[in-house]
């Protein structure tokens, strides 16, 4: 189940998209803040009961009402069909409803670790099998975040990233 900030984030995701593919420059600063109020939303869900993560997902909520704004004021120069479709999406996650569904395959890049984790980052010369990666990390209880092909960040305990980053030194050797 997704929370109603996570569905807000996914229709301004998909109307940040849909703007751009029409041709609207769409803000610096946006797509930014946008992967860092999906690393709040992500950090949250992991752990509901952290006044840190509860403070964050606050302030991440008031950042995409302003992201929201000023993305329906690009919409309505497409025109007032067009800003209604997207205001009717955002009203019904207002509503409690799920309109998108996240994708479950690959987590986006987090910005910032969750609080009381280390994070380690790896660049690789060539792209990784996905799965083998995703399987170390789980193994060791770790969450990870492909940036892309050839760019992994790892969040977890100190000692289990150490280990986690052990295993997939061997990579790094395969050519």
């Amino acid at each position: 189940m997704s929370l109603p900030s996570e569905q807000n984030w996914l229709v301004l995701h998909h109307l940040i998209s849909d703007l751009s593919k029409k041709g609207y420059e769409i803000p610096t600063g946006i797509n930014p803040e946008m992967g860092l109020i999906r690393s709040t939303i992500s950090s949250y869900k992991r752990d509901p009961s952290h006044p840190d993560l509860i403070n964050g997902l606050a302030k991440a909520e008031m950042s995409l009402n302003k992201i929201q704004g000023t993305l329906l004021t690009i919409a309505e120069e497409e025109g007032d069909e067009y800003a209604d479709h997207w205001l009717d999406l955002l009203k019904k996650v207002m509503r409690g409803e799920e309109v998108f569904e996240f994708p479950k395959s690959r987590s986006k890049f987090l910005v910032n670790a969750p609080p009381g984790m280390t994070t380690g980052r790896i660049n690789l010369k060539v792209p990784l099998a996905e799965e083998r990666v995703q399987e170390i990390a789980e193994w060791n209880g770790l969450i990870i975040e492909f940036e892309d092909d050839v760019t992994v960040e790892l969040h977890g305990d100190k000692k289990d990233l150490q280990t986690g980053l052990k295993e997939m030194g061997s990579f790094f050797l395969e050519q």
